[in-house]
């Protein structure tokens, strides 16, 4: 059973906003790092993979729908992506990345002090593009949670950028946040589990960030991608009314 995990999610290739958080105390402290996907799809893509790579076995990798995007789009298996940004990010990737990446669980497993077993997944644990919010109504959560083992009682997920702690039917639910493209407010968010469950935000210098970003990075609409991303131009409730329709809210009962 593990003492601490620190949880970072959403991590979208902005490396400054992932040195910041990784050089936290209780990151470097805890005794497992878990990413919960969309690692790479951003500015700074191969950089963010290396840095990673780095530190070993103390990272545990979980793929996000962004990160299958990629692999597909660059294995041919698709001819587009939503994301502007991820055609390009795609396209720096070296074949040591597309392997990592195309390895990558759906979801992952830990036992963790003081929340039992714990499952760390992208979006929900059947799916990493479906869409689950704080205030999705607990019929929602009881569709998206079917086939999970009884034991299971903390699940962790990621995909929609703002950090939250709840409970449905009995589970807690935490979503750390994002480090790399918050929406609400500035900082990167993530997420420090054992015995109990912090949501933290690593602040950084911004502007400084967004310099280096626009300063390493190839991709043409860089520095409009940086001010957007980085100052967390999306409030959280221009997030809420994009992403509420899909949470089924609208046909609910």
């Amino acid at each position: 059973m593990l003492n601490r995990v620190a949880v970072l999610s959403d991590i979208h290739g902005v490396l400054p906003a992932l040195e910041a958080v990784l050089a936290e105390p209780d990151v470097r402290a805890a005794d497992r790092i878990v990413l919960t996907g969309d690692i790479t799809a951003g500015p700074q893509p191969t950089q963010v993979l290396d840095l990673l790579t780095s530190l070993g076995e103390r990272v545990v990798w979980i793929s996000g729908n962004a990160d299958r995007e990629l692999l597909e789009y660059r294995r041919g298996q698709r001819d587009t992506i939503p994301d502007p940004i991820a055609p390009w990010a795609a396209e720096q990737l070296r074949e040591d990345h597309l392997d990592l990446l195309g390895s990558l669980p759906q979801s992952f497993s830990l036992s963790v002090r003081g929340l039992g077993q714990v499952l760390f997944c992208h979006a929900t644990p059947r799916d990493d593009e479906e869409v689950v919010l704080v205030d999705s109504r607990l019929d929602r959560w009881k569709e998206v949670f079917s086939g999970l083992d009884a034991d299971v009682r903390t699940v962790v997920c990621g995909h929609t950028h703002m950090p939250f702690v709840r409970l449905a039917h009995g589970r807690l639910v935490i979503n750390p946040g994002s480090i790399g493209m918050p929406y609400g407010r500035t900082g990167a968010h993530w997420a420090l589990l054992g015995p109990g469950v912090e949501l933290r935000t690593t602040n950084f210098d911004v502007e400084a960030a967004a310099n280096q970003v626009s300063q390493d990075s190839s991709y043409p609409e860089i520095t409009e991608w940086a001010d957007y991303f980085l100052n967390a131009r999306a409030t959280d409730a221009d997030a809420l009314e994009a992403f509420a329709p899909r949470d089924g809210r609208d046909h609910a009962p």
